[in-house]
């Protein structure tokens, strides 16, 4: 009888070891060493670097507020802004009165800091994301800044539009999604572009 037993169970544990060990060992290694090789970069976090040193993640937005730089979405994540730890909304409504509390004080430091800002200011500058770590903003945000970040670093206008153009990234297959710049990449890239304007970096 006892032998009957384990003859009946052998097959079952078999299997649980069996699976085990494919889909916790072999599978799991097998799609870590295919990323890693293949999408080492994204695997890792799409960090951007800077002489060794990690400035940020493409994936994650920064909170920048100096006139010399590509200003983002606003953040409503707990603690402080783009916090990876508490992602979320702010989950207010259309009406509610701090969302629109928020988004003048927003409209107010735009205007404030380009005093030729008079026309609309597209939403994505003066609402937050449902995550609340949106790393990208609209060519339309991005190219309603260029006056306030051409003059804080004394470049030409035409200049600044032309680099933030070069980082308009394109829907996926032409229908996918829709265009979008990193406020990151573009601030790097301000950084190198016009280096004589520098103050200590903020990221």
């Amino acid at each position: 009888m006892k032998r009957d037993w384990l003859e009946s169970v052998r097959p079952a544990v078999s299997m649980v070891v069996f699976f085990t060990i494919l889909t916790g060992g072999v599978y799991p290694l097998l799609v870590w060493t295919a990323t890693h090789g293949i999408f080492a970069r994204e695997a890792e976090g799409s960090l951007l670097s800077d002489h060794g040193r990690v400035l940020g993640s493409r994936l994650i937005g920064q909170q920048f507020t100096e006139p010399r730089y590509l200003w983002g979405r606003l953040s409503a994540t707990g603690g402080f802004p783009y916090n990876a730890h508490a992602s979320g909304g702010s989950n207010l409504g259309p009406l509610n009165p701090a969302l629109v509390q928020a988004a003048g004080e927003r409209i107010a430091a735009l205007r404030a800091a380009d005093s030729t800002l008079t026309g609309p200011i597209p939403i994505d500058l003066v609402t937050a994301s449902g995550s609340g770590l949106d790393p990208d903003i609209s060519p339309a945000a991005a190219y309603v800044q260029v006056r306030r970040i051409a003059r804080a670093r004394g470049a030409d206008p035409a200049a600044v539009r032309a680099l933030i153009e070069r980082h308009v990234d394109h829907p996926t297959l032409a229908v996918i999604g829709e265009p979008h710049v990193n406020v990151l990449t573009v601030n790097l890239d301000l950084d190198r572009a016009f280096p004589s304007h520098l103050a200590e970096r903020v990221y």
